[in-house]
């Protein structure tokens, strides 16, 4: 038995049974709470906790699955592909729109985190949320936060995102296909991006371009943003 919870195939397993029950689950009930993600992270953690395995044997299956991460993130370039011209057409407010999310969410995470007297580290952990998790890991280094830190802050956003974004828009009478794709693509990366492609092509589109253009955005504009706050404060 520890020769199979040791072994890579282990790891690789469990996730793919517990996704798929995730995925049971929500396509049964259809509800944003029991998103597919969020169902197989706390069924994975039941797991580890309730047999006392460790998160080491376990990652060395888990890790594989996260080699093919970012590779897989390049597939969301499909729905951007096929409304290329809805794009052409509203480029400047698109790339504005996305500017000002990337920069207000990291500039309400400094804010936020000196309101509840975060250490440092911490602090700069959070800032790169709600970008991808390959791209969020690399800025966390290079702001000196802790990059294990960063990959739970960017997996908790992407599932607030996918579960809740929707309901936001509504509450709010978002209803231009176009805003509610930029709005949960530049929060909530690829996760909400998911949920944005149930709701549409267009708004799929948008959460994918919104993707990679948030990420740039992150990665010049942290280190400047961090070190002006740091300034004032």
């Amino acid at each position: 038995m520890k020769d199979l919870i040791t072994s890579p195939l282990f790891g690789i397993l469990l996730s793919l049974l517990a996704f798929n029950l995730g995925c049971l689950i929500y396509n049964r009930t259809k509800l944003p709470i029991f998103n597919p993600l969020f169902i197989s992270t706390t069924l994975i953690i039941i797991f580890l906790l309730t047999f006392n395995i460790n998160f080491e044997d376990y990652n060395k299956g888990g890790s594989i699955i996260s080699f093919f991460l970012g590779p897989a993130t390049v597939v969301l370039a499909v729905p951007l592909y096929k409304k290329l011209s809805l794009l052409k057409e509203n480029a400047v407010s698109i790339i504005t729109a996305i500017t000002l999310g990337s920069t207000l969410g990291m500039i309400s995470v400094l804010l936020l985190s000196k309101l509840f007297s975060l250490k440092s580290e911490l602090m700069y952990s959070l800032v790169p949320k709600s970008v991808t998790v390959p791209i969020g890991v690399e800025i966390s280094k290079q702001l000196n936060g802790i990059p294990s830190v960063t990959v739970v802050a960017i997996i908790i956003t992407g599932i607030i995102g996918a579960i809740f974004a929707p309901a936001f828009c509504k509450v709010l009478r978002i209803k231009d296909k176009v805003a509610i794709g930029i709005a949960i693509g530049t929060s909530s990366h690829a996760l909400g991006t998911t949920k944005a492609l149930e709701l549409g092509e267009t708004e799929g589109a948008m959460s994918s371009l919104s993707i990679g253009v948030a990420g740039l955005i992150t990665v010049f504009l942290a280190p400047i943003i961090v070190k002006i706050f740091n300034l004032f404060f």
